[in-house]
């Protein structure tokens, strides 16, 4: 049993350390397969063994079959197919046949046959996955709650707003598509059998990718928005539809691209592995130029605003503008871009697990950031919530003195007039006040 929960635990975890990814629809058709395959030739063999009473039958057991043994006999079987498949390795496991039954099987599999993973490293990978998807659920609430607010107040609609609002759909795209591809369609209850066609296991990951990649772009098209507001005097309208080509559109020709060469190219069970390396620079590349790019933006942004805010002929106004605007973005493009810069100088081995807990783990709360700095955080949505809550107030006030008003009114109508007339100017200088806010 001991062996059963540690296999399982570090199948389940050790995509993480390869790809990021978890164990797919294809890893559990494999073995499925297997299991069949063994189940039936121990079957032929127990119909023609004249020994049944004695030694150990033989058994599926984990992912791996054993053949009958006479007691006292070691059995001695290579590392299971499926994993020879995944990490490559050609070591041998071995069980005893004892009086009791088989033995545990020696050496550790996970150490034989899958990748030299220790208790404490898997106990990581769980941790981490933990984090990412606390990470995630509270990014979609976040980015929801921020995606409303700047919906629904018609003062916050302008270019800006729009290319955040594009920012937090893909982050929420991106969101929902580690927790559906997590909780659902790779779930360890789940069955290759109800997947025949793996069609809607190639279709997650089509969708994953898609929106992994438009996510950075958009996090690109903020740094480029910035960059050209500070350079060049020039009409919102008409570049909005160049950012979103850029947001929506290049990721759409990529991944369209990465369908095409894994199609041809490596085709193989859900197009989770990636052992031809053109696929993956098909979708990785892109992302990377995107965030060496934006680097590039960040310098160039901070040398700019230091040139306009130490410049005399700025004013005051332009001084807070430039202050306001660059305050959210320049402290999103670091938190996006200059780990990764890093992580690309330091060799694999050193950077391995710095890079899993920052991409998977720190990187799901980025949603959170983003709507924090761009959002809540923001003047603008912070006087038109208080705008609304004030007459959302004011009104409530006025509902509840109305009755009272009239009562009043029908005993003195003079009385009533110049009540009415001092609630009026009540209001009207609440909301004068809440506009100047």
């Amino acid at each position: 049993m001991k062996s059963l929960l540690l296999i399982s635990l570090w199948v389940w975890t050790c995509p993480l350390m390869v790809d990021g990814r978890h164990p797919t629809c294809n890893f559990l058709l494999e073995v499925e397969r297997d299991q069949v395959e063994c189940e039936k030739r121990l079957r032929e063999e127990e119909a023609s063994s004249s020994h049944k009473a004695s030694g150990c039958k033989g058994v599926w057991e984990i992912i791996a079959c054993w053949e009958r043994a006479e007691f006292g006999e070691t059995v001695t079987i290579p590392c299971p197919r499926v994993l020879r498949t995944i990490f490559g390795r050609n070591g041998n496991i071995s069980r005893n046949c004892t009086s009791a039954g088989w033995s545990e099987v020696f050496p550790n599999i996970t150490s034989v046959c899958g990748s030299d993973t220790s208790q404490d490293k898997l106990v990581f990978y769980l941790v981490v996955q933990m984090l990412y998807t606390l990470g995630h659920s509270l990014s979609l609430i976040a980015l929801t709650t921020g995606s409303a607010i700047l919906c629904l107040f018609r003062k916050l609609h302008c270019t800006r707003n729009y290319i955040h609002l594009n920012l937090f759909f893909s982050f929420m795209l991106r969101a929902v598509a580690v927790l559906v591809k997590d909780d659902i369609l790779f779930n360890r209850t789940s069955h290759c059998s109800n997947q025949p066609s793996l069609v809607g296991c190639k279709a997650s990951l089509v969708f994953f990718q898609y929106f992994i990649m438009a996510n950075f772009f958009w996090l690109l098209v903020e740094g480029l928005y910035l960059h050209t507001l500070l350079v060049v005097i020039f009409s919102e309208n008409r570049h909005f539809i160049v950012y979103m080509f850029i947001g929506w559109g290049i990721p759409t020709v990529f991944v369209s691209a990465w369908v095409i060469t894994r199609i041809y190219l490596e085709d193989t069970g859900c197009w989770e592995r990636n052992d031809n390396p053109i696929p993956n620079w098909v979708i990785n590349g892109p992302i990377g130029f995107s965030i060496m790019v934006n680097f590039i933006l960040f310098i160039s942004i901070i040398r700019i605003l230091v040139q306009k805010l130490r410049c005399p002929d700025v004013g005051g106004n332009d001084q807070s503008q430039y202050r306001r605007l660059a305050k959210s973005t320049l402290l999103l493009i670091p938190l996006f871009g200059i780990h990764y810069v890093v992580f690309v100088s330091l060799s694999e081995t050193i950077a391995e697990d710095y890079k899993i807990f920052f991409d998977l783990a720190l990187g799901s709360f980025q949603g959170l950031v983003v709507a924090i700095l761009y959002c809540f955080l923001n003047s603008e949505v912070q006087s038109e919530l208080k705008r609304k809550w004030r007459s959302v107030c004011l009104n409530c006030h006025l509902s509840r003195g109305h009755p009272l008003h009239s009562t009043f009114a029908s005993r003195n109508g003079s009385e009533h007039m110049v009540q009415f007339h001092r609630n009026s100017r009540t209001q009207s200088i609440l909301q004068s006040e809440t506009t100047v806010l």
